[in-house]
């Protein structure tokens, strides 16, 4: 079967593996509560295996991309498919917080090699005037994937366990590639590409430097962390490296870099990064807090938990395909849905923001929800076809990597960042709250217990379903530990409140901004063509 016959099966398989790929940016934060329990992990180690996972993907997209113009994104497609099924499995049987951060990279491999194909197919196999549509149930793949990790998730960890949110990747894994071996037809482009491995391996230092000096930062109180380097240091020699990156792509810009600087001569398209990176950080900085609150301070299960978010996701998916549908009709392109999808993503989440508080209910933050996910749905379509208008095929791959590195450094940047101030508000907030609680303690307890809650925040902080923060030591009386255990719930449940919703102004901010600047999109200067096939022309395997 030729993939121009039928295009919406080679996009129904396209968009099972990269769901299966999104949903673990999000699938894992409801899960937080039970692996803390269970592997005895601290909230900076909570941090890790969520960002080890991001940051890998994030940094290898655009080389996965450049592969994927070399090799061809059926062969791409197919092997990240086969490493990232094979990874999920190695979380599931991880028992310890460290093995399960080693999988997790693994996992950000497989994850790299696939997700660029997507967006890299579609752009060749469906025609102008259809792109939009294609685009807009790629974005609801993208929505649905990302909002409803945290619902899948609950049903999942509260029935059999947090192994099962990797479990489950596996037998999906394995259909996805049936389905990609049979349907996906085998594209080859009309030019020959190379990898640029020098870029690489910039792009990826300076990566991991930012992303593990603000993942670390709190911890080590912004400080030593090696001897005589600081975290400081640490950040700004990431930057210094991200710097030397760009430097190195300008230089090489006659032979074929990983970030090709003609793509970024068109508005459109330079706006349209900034703006997906902005929504995954709004996105990821948001949740990560937001299902910490609703276990272990409502004290709702996995299941409740997802639920609860569950509306995010629904009204997405149901918006995203009729969003599709009016940019490709739209003159502007989808400027203005654009405009108002993010006005009302950062909106909804400001509304949940005000409504939290430590006696909510279970739905309480139901009326944010709904706005946000009006929001969210509204987004993706015009944002893809924006992005990609003016993409020349034989650059697909490589906007594609672009547009998804964006998307995936905006999520790592920003649950890093959240999880940085989250930190730095804990330590604040704990104390204070602690101090306010200590009255309910015996006097000779008042001391250790302010004290305990103090250094909380330095990455000895348990976040897990049922706990109070930290570890009361053995050998109290009982009447003592009751006393002391009533106390410390209260001093979590408000000052983890308090907390998150300071932090969470950051990401809203980081949204409304991205709302502003796409004012700035430029609308198409003619029209597009109507009949004329994508180019290039496929060619059988």
């Amino acid at each position: 079967m030729k993939a121009r016959q039928n295009p919406w099966l080679v996009l129904a398989t396209l968009c099972l593996g990269f769901f299966m790929i999104l949903l673990d940016t999000t699938i894992v934060n409801i899960a937080v509560p039970d692996m803390s329990a269970s592997l005895d992990a601290s909230l900076d180690q909570i941090l890790w295996i969520i960002n080890a996972y991001v940051l890998v993907y994030a940094v290898l997209l655009i080389s996965a991309g450049r592969l994927g113009d070399i090799f061809g994104p059926k062969q791409l497609f197919i092997m990240g498919l086969a490493v990232f099924t094979l990874a999920s499995a190695a979380c599931g049987f991880a028992n310890s917080p460290s093995q399960l951060i080693v999988a997790r990279i693994v996992q950000g491999v497989g994850g790299a090699l696939l997700t660029p194909q997507t967006l890299s197919v579609i752009t060749v196999i469906f025609p102008p005037e259809k792109r939009g549509a294609a685009f807009g149930v790629w974005g609801a793949v993208a929505g649905v994937a990302t909002a409803a990790g945290p619902t899948l998730g609950g049903y999942l960890v509260t029935n059999w366990g947090w192994e099962w949110v990797f479990f489950v990747n596996v037998p999906v894994g394995v259909l996805t590639i049936a389905l990609a071996v049979f349907v996906m037809p085998n594209l080859k482009l009309n030019r020959r590409h190379r990898l640029d491995w020098g870029g690489t391996v910039l792009a990826t230092a300076g990566l991991f430097l930012v992303t593990y000096g603000l993942i670390e930062g709190e911890p080590h109180h912004w400080g030593d962390v090696w001897g005589p380097v600081t975290i400081p240091m640490v950040i700004g020699a990431g930057v210094l490296v991200l710097a030397i990156f760009f430097w190195h792509q300008y230089l090489i810009r006659d032979k074929e870099p990983l970030v090709p600087f003609s793509l970024f001569a068109d508005r459109n398209f330079s706006l349209m990064n900034w703006v997906s990176g902005a929504i995954a950080f709004g996105m990821l900085g948001l949740f990560l807090p937001l299902v910490i609150f609703l276990q272990s301070v409502l004290g709702l299960s996995a299941l409740q938990a997802g639920l609860a978010v569950a509306p995010v996701s629904l009204v997405s998916m149901v918006i995203a395909p009729f969003a599709g549908r009016i940019t490709d009709r739209d003159r502007l392109g989808g400027k203005w849905l654009l405009v108002a999808g993010l006005t009302l993503w950062a909106t909804g989440m400001g509304i949940v923001v005000w409504l939290a508080h430590v006696d909510s209910g279970q739905w309480s933050l139901l009326p944010g929800l709904l706005v946000a996910g009006v929001g969210l749905g509204l987004t993706f379509a015009p944002l893809q076809t924006i992005a990609m208008r003016d993409v020349p095929p034989r650059y697909a791959g490589a906007a594609s990597g672009l547009i998804n590195t964006s998307r995936q450094l905006g999520g790592v940047i920003g649950s890093a960042a959240v999880g940085a101030l989250l930190q730095a508000q804990l330590a604040t907030k704990l104390r204070v709250a602690a101090e306010a609680n200590a009255q309910a303690v015996p006097p000779e307890f008042r001391d250790r217990f302010v004290a305990g809650f103090s250094d909380a925040s330095t990455g000895s902080l348990h976040v897990g379903a049922g706990q109070s923060g930290v570890s009361l030591p053995p050998g109290l009386p009982d009447q003592a530990r009751q006393a002391i255990t009533a106390a410390a719930e209260q001093t979590f449940h408000e000052g983890f409140t308090n907390a998150m919703k300071v932090t969470l102004i950051l990401p809203l901010v980081v949204l409304a901004v991205a709302a502003v600047s796409c004012l700035l999109v430029m609308r198409p200067t003619r029209p597009e063509p109507t009949k004329q096939p994508a180019e290039p022309a496929t060619t059988p395997a």
